[in-house]
């Protein structure tokens, strides 16, 4: 009897160890170009629809990414506590290889986590809202910022109200998205 529920708990700690593996270590598929099928995963439209850097998020055993409208979408998409976490990899476009800013080439992506970002600058999203706009090479994003105003970051310093306040005070047509997306947050919190 003893040994039956030691082997229990041993299979129990090795359950729970298996659901909360290191993400890190996992190996990150290569990014992928988005094609006319392409749709934005908060607001359901076609992602060249949409002009500006976009972004894509790679779930764990998934070989589609999930497809962002905006940096800023993919961001919100990272710290909401509604979605899922099981992400390997999040690509953004690098606007400092982007020759054409509303339709970048192909090939014109960095990995999230190592690339710089101009926020609070006046550059705004393809619907309009606040950008979080992504660079591989932090000159090229501090260039932007005395252009365009804003400051550089990281991705983990991004301000969580930066990404998921609505843009509906701003002189720009709201992220509708973004907006969206406050509404998900508050019904996940309550």
């Amino acid at each position: 009897m003893r040994i039956k529920v030691v082997g229990a708990l041993v299979a129990a700690v090795l359950l729970l160890a298996g659901c909360n593996q290191d993400l890190a270590g996992l190996p990150k598929p290569p990014p992928q170009e988005p094609t006319a099928t392409s749709v934005a995963y908060f607001c359901s439209m076609g992602l060249l629809e949409h002009g500006g850097p976009k972004a894509q998020a790679f779930r764990v055993g998934k070989s589609e990414p999930l497809w962002f409208s905006s940096v800023r979408d993919a961001v919100a998409f990272s710290i909401l506590p509604g979605e899922p976490k099981d992400v390997v990899a999040i690509y953004v476009n690098d606007m400092a290889k982007a020759k054409n800013w509303d339709r970048p080439e192909a090939g014109a992506w960095v990995e999230a986590h190592d690339a710089w970002y101009a926020i609070e600058s006046d550059y705004n999203a393809g619907m309009g809202g606040k950008e979080v706009v992504p660079f591989s090479d932090e000159k090229a994003a501090q260039s932007f910022t005395a252009t365009h105003g804003g400051k550089v970051v990281r991705f983990d310093d991004i301000p969580e109200n930066y990404v998921l306040e609505s843009d509906l005070s701003s002189d720009h047509v709201a992220d509708f998205s973004v907006a969206y997306l406050m509404q998900r947050k508050t019904a996940v919190i309550q």
